[in-house]
């Protein structure tokens, strides 16, 4: 029996250049044929990029799509591939007149894998499990179709599934089916690699089949797609796995044994396994015979990186692709000589190199001298470029505008806000003279609990680390300096206890729980959904619980009107998150 070599196309579509995609598509096809390959697998939706979003509405975007697939067919010529589109159906409304003119006709949409052989598209399997969740929106867009045909290629019978449809393969189809292959869109968070690759080994053993996943990879706004693309035998085990957090082309031989009723000699027929009345619709793929003139592939099965080291990877990555596909060149960054902007400038400088990373220290009255110190010692070891521009005077020149309104008042946050505001104002101006995206700094931990000013700190195009509970943010620096042959941030950095140095002496803790309190509350408040009483049970001080969720709650306007960020946790403060602004709700005890 010859085998299959396979190969798994983890590629980096942007969303909405499908002529950039298929011309990514064609890349790797190019590849693919090199190295002889029979059968080329892309991600979910490649073409349009995941997810397009609203525009998946646009009919002149859907027709482009359509077009686009024709164009990656006439590429398929020498191997057979599987590649990620929409699919259009019967007409649901016919157009109608309005003021603006005729609408356009809207039309059934199906997320559909095109079968590609010999310059054609052969055939097409729907997706039948749509995704309804916090970050995914497909029944907004898409209805649920029906699977697509098994796949006869050189005496090999290939299953092609969609997403979560892997989880109802039919054991009808399935029976027949010596590889099964899944396409996939799926964003990374701490842990869902394992998780993933588990609910692919168990439908590995359940059918008796190899399973095939490619992933998607690259930055899409708040998510990242973190290709791990891997491949799993009969029993269950990892006999490939791609690299993570980069594109690469996973070229695997699969020894399958034949089953009836073997190859087919062209066309499409029905075979009725036994014991199930429902016919399952087969076609044979005609594809040139490398058998004889290629020598055998040996498994690639990259190692598997750490949690922290996978986290710090997708916000390098998210950062990357952020900057890159907005086609922004430079970023800039308030230095504060804090953990924070220490570490965001970090990520900076590896997602885009440190000549794009600019760096504006900006010292109040409360600034201490070790805070700049180690800002401009930052900026040293990173080997960008740091601007000092203190904003006393900007501050005084405030004050003493405000002071007959403010004449009978006491100082208090108003002037705290006041100084955050002012170098929120900094960072706007030199992103609006030079083009340099503004990269906040805050965390989740304050973003949570609305330790953070509104139009100040949290005044930015891209939140790096807006997902990253501070704890993590501790260790994730740490990380990086063990990266590195010296370490890139000082370590009083670390040492130091955090503040925001916008009063005299003034301490997070004194405003907070400490942090290693805080964060494994919002935890269980946030991203687990615990009520107060569970949270209380788990140990913690039902007082501190009842502020931490009541802050939490009060904070939402903020959040709302932060810039986006790096989902990294099950549930972040982002598309999951879709709590009411204006909300009479109260949970127990608060």
């Amino acid at each position: 029996m010859r085998a299959l070599r396979l190969a798994l196309a983890q590629i980096n579509p942007s969303v909405g250049d499908i002529a950039g995609n298929v011309r990514l598509i064609r890349s790797a096809l190019g590849q693919a044929r090199r190295v002889h390959a029979d059968l080329v697998v892309f991600p979910e939706l490649t073409i349009t990029g995941y997810p397009a979003q609203d525009l998946l509405l646009k009919p002149r975007f859907i027709d482009e799509n359509k077009r686009a697939i024709a164009e990656a067919a006439k590429s398929c010529v020498g191997v057979v591939s599987v590649v990620g589109y929409v699919e259009q159906g019967a007409v649901v409304k016919r157009s109608a007149e309005s003021p603006l003119g005729a609408a356009p006709d809207r039309y059934e949409l199906y997320n559909a894998a095109a079968i590609l052989a010999d310059g054609r598209h052969v055939c097409s399997s729907h997706k039948r499990v749509l995704r309804q969740d916090g970050i995914h929106d497909e029944g907004r867009y898409f209805l649920p179709g029906q699977a697509g045909p098994l796949i006869d290629l050189h005496g090999a019978t290939v299953g092609v599934t969609i997403g979560e449809d892997i989880g109802s393969w039919e054991r009808s189809e399935s029976v027949q089916a010596q590889v099964i292959v899944n396409i996939g869109a799926s964003p990374f968070f701490i842990g869902k690699r394992r998780l993933h690759e588990q609910a692919l080994a168990a439908c590995a053993k359940e059918n008796g089949a190899f399973v095939a996943f490619v992933n998607l990879l690259g930055g899409q706004d708040e998510l990242v797609f973190d290709g791990n693309s891997v491949i799993v035998d009969r029993n269950g085990i990892v006999v490939a796995r791609a690299r993570a957090f980069e594109e690469d082309l996973l070229v695997v031989d699969l020894d399958v044994e034949e089953k009836a009723p073997g190859r087919l000699a062209g066309g499409r027929v029905h075979a009725s396994p036994e014991g199930n009345d429902r016919a399952v619709e087969r076609v044979a793929v005609e594809a040139p015979d490398f058998a004889g003139v290629r020598s055998p592939i040996v498994s690639r099965v990259e190692s598997e990186p750490g949690d922290l080291e996978e986290v710090y990877r997708a916000l390098v990555l998210g950062v990357k692709d952020y900057v890159g596909k907005n086609r922004f060149t430079n970023v800039v960054i308030g230095l504060s000589g804090g953990i924070d902007s220490a570490l965001t400038a970090a990520i900076a400088v590896d997602a885009v190199g440190s000549e794009h990373v600019v760096g504006i220290c900006m010292p109040s009255p409360y600034t201490s001298k070790e805070s700049v110190e180690d800002a401009v010692e930052l900026s040293n070891r990173l080997a960008v470029a740091c601007m000092m521009i203190p904003i006393t005077p900007l501050f005084e020149a405030y004050r003493r505008s405000l002071a007959q309104v403010f004449q009978e008042t006491q100082t208090d946050q108003t002037e705290e806000n006041l100084q955050a505001r002012i170098r929120g104002t900094i960072l706007m101006a030199f992103s609006n003279k030079f083009g340099h995206l503004v990269l906040t700094t805050g965390n989740k931990s304050e973003t949570g609990v609305g330790y953070a000013t509104l139009y100040g700190d949290m005044a930015g195009g891209f939140a790096v680390i807006k997902d990253v509970p501070k704890t993590m943010v501790y260790e994730l620096a740490r990380l990086r300096n063990r990266m590195a042959d010296v370490p890139v941030i000082p370590q009083r950095v670390l040492d130091r206890p955090p503040s925001a140095e916008l009063k005299p002496n003034q301490k997070d803790e004194d405003s907070l729980p400490p942090y290693s309190i805080l964060d494994p509350i919002l935890r269980a408040y946030v991203e687990e959904d615990r009520s107060i009483e569970d949270i209380v049970a788990q140990g913690f001080d039902r007082e501190t619980v009842v502020r931490v969720a009541g802050l939490v709650d009060r904070s939402e306007y903020k959040r709302r009107q932060a810039p986006i960020g790096v989902k990294i946790t099950p549930r972040s403060f982002g598309k999951e998150w879709r709590m009411p602004i204006t909300n009479g709700y109260r949970h127990s005890g608060s």
